[in-house]
């Protein structure tokens, strides 16, 4: 796909047309490296921020670092071990943001981590009147550690068609109004496709009625709720920075194409039977997805301060389909997606959801340091023999081993995969997945495993 990067690689050089996609990337992690505008608490702080920024640069180019760099699973511990629930964080940011205070004063020097209230505001989710989540104290328990996705047919299977021929449409009058009820004024527009002219046409009506101008006004108030958490928690995501905790590499959120369809529109039922019911619109709607995926993230504001693109992969996971079909309608989608990011230096960091015991030999494809892969219950040293010569790795230790073992059972774990994935580098030892109210000893004990395990000699 084509582009103009003029506006949106602006802080780029002006030579990096010619850049090859590894030159690109090496300028990517080089700002990661050096940042700007960080204001470090102290020179100590910044030389810490330096050896831990360059340690995940060693690993991410699948090289030795000085030791295995960990990714510790927070979840939700700063939040309740300071007295407040996922509930209280969503809706009060001051109470988030004190209790991620609290317990950095208390434990990041000694976990050498960074706890920052990453979380959806529960008042624009309100506000917008949202029907595919549900979230503590709406749907859920107040006390429930997190939110929920709503599955459900959102796209019907006769809309294929609307979908292709002009999916901006598609979203805006169908999609939107389906999935918040703020926005079920929106069916009453015309296509904006349709204007000719703007002056004399009658598509803006619409802003004459009562429903579309209540939507409107709604908006404004999701505007200022989201500007509201942004001062609240804007300087505060940056002081893990300035006290020498470069954090995960910035990033912009993606997924597969398939998964797109399969979780956001057609529901898991509905995308199955389209395999075998539709397979010819399946394929045709998949590819313009991907191309909307693509323009979506390289036409991004940030671009040119993002270093990775990390998805999270639902679908293709072992059991969901057969190989055959993993491959005809999974794998081309999201690789064609893949290597336009990767042509433009941007890391590929793909969260493989349950196991992908039987895709590996399918998808070691990529330069070397151009993908990571973030492995949940997928044999890790299969996975090291099949992927690390190329890819970086991380996981996987069992999240519920995190929250009810006991810290000699974590530590051991650890170990085994230390020795199994290690290495020649190219691996960061991290949970599965998220892990709800992990014990605080057992964050201890990975962080003690990279210590006596995952030291490099040099």
């Amino acid at each position: 796909m084509q582009r103009d990067t003029t506006d949106n690689c602006s802080k780029l050089p002006d030579n990096w047309a010619q850049l090859t996609p590894a030159q690109k990337r090496q300028r990517r992690l080089y700002s990661f490296l050096n940042p700007k505008e960080v204001d470090f608490v102290s020179p100590e702080a910044e030389r810490a921020y330096k050896v831990r920024a360059q340690r995940l640069v060693d690993v991410y180019n699948v090289r030795e670092p000085d030791r295995v760099p960990v990714y510790l699973p927070l979840g939700n511990l700063p939040f309740t071990s300071y007295g407040i629930n996922m509930q209280t964080a969503m809706y009060d940011y001051n109470k988030a943001v004190q209790a991620c205070q609290k317990f950095n004063d208390q434990h990041s020097a000694a976990l050498e981590c960074f706890a920052s209230p990453y979380i959806i505001p529960g008042r624009v989710l309100d506000l917008l009147d949202c029907k595919f989540y549900v979230w503590p104290g709406h749907g859920l328990a107040q006390g429930a550690p997190r939110f929920q996705f709503v599955e459900a047919e959102y796209m019907k299977a006769d809309e294929y068609d609307a979908l292709i021929r002009d999916p901006s449409d598609f979203w805006l009058r169908t999609y939107l109004p389906r999935v918040f009820g703020a926005f079920d004024s929106f069916r009453l527009f015309q296509p904006f496709t349709n204007i000719v002219e703007i002056i004399n046409i009658g598509q803006l009506m619409a802003l004459t009625m009562p429903q579309i101008q209540d939507t409107l006004h709604s908006l404004l108030d999701v505007g200022k709720e989201y500007q509201k958490m942004v001062k609240v928690m804007g300087k505060y995501n940056r002081m893990g920075m300035a006290n020498g905790f470069p954090g995960r590499m910035a990033s912009i959120f993606c997924k597969a194409p398939f998964d797109i369809l399969g979780d956001t529109l057609r529901g898991t039922r509905g995308i199955m039977t389209d395999i075998y019911r539709r397979p010819d619109k399946l394929l045709e709607a998949l590819d313009v997805i991907a191309d909307i995926t693509i323009n979506s993230v390289l036409t991004s504001s940030n671009i040119s301060e993002i270093v990775m693109v990390f998805y999270i992969l639902h679908k293709g996971a072992d059991g969901w389909m057969s190989q055959k079909q993993f491959e005809t309608f999974y794998w081309p989608y999201l690789k064609k997606v893949m290597n336009a990011f990767i042509s433009e230096g941007l890391i590929q960091s793909l969260f493989a959801e349950g196991s992908f015991n039987t895709r590996l030999e399918s998808v070691n494809e990529f330069p070397r340091g151009a993908v990571s892969w973030y492995f949940d219950r997928t044999d890790m040293s299969r996975a090291k023999r099949l992927l690390g010569d190329r890819c970086c790795l991380r996981g996987n230790v069992p999240s519920s081993l995190v929250v009810t073992g006991s810290p000699e059972d974590v530590k051991e774990c650890c170990r085994q995969l230390i020795e199994d994935c290690g290495k020649g580098g190219g691996y960061i030892l991290a949970a599965g997945a998220d892990a709800e109210n992990p014990k605080l000893e057992n964050l201890r004990a990975m962080l003690a495993a990279v210590k006596e395990y995952g030291v490099y000699k040099k």
